[in-house]
């Protein structure tokens, strides 16, 4: 038969998107920022004493977040 087939081999992450570098550090950006929040939440777990829930004061989350709204304009005047 004159008919031939061509086969070619195609890999599997071939037909994956390429990754840009503003998909990269939002990738990596939210794995760091979701490895703060459950260290930060288990800090707070183990702060708190018989099983009770934490207290936190009204002051004390105001310190947080500000803290953290500092922090992230750092990182973006970098």
């Amino acid at each position: 038969m004159d008919d031939e087939i061509e086969i070619t081999k195609t890999s599997t992450f071939s037909k994956l998107p390429v990754l840009t570098w503003r998909s990269k550090a939002m990738l990596i950006g939210g794995v760091v920022g979701a490895a703060v929040g459950v260290t930060a939440a288990y800090m707070l777990a183990q702060r708190s004493k018989d099983d009770q829930p934490p207290k936190m004061s009204v002051g004390e989350g105001v310190k947080i977040g500000v803290l953290v709204f500092s922090l992230l304009r750092s990182i973006a005047n970098l």
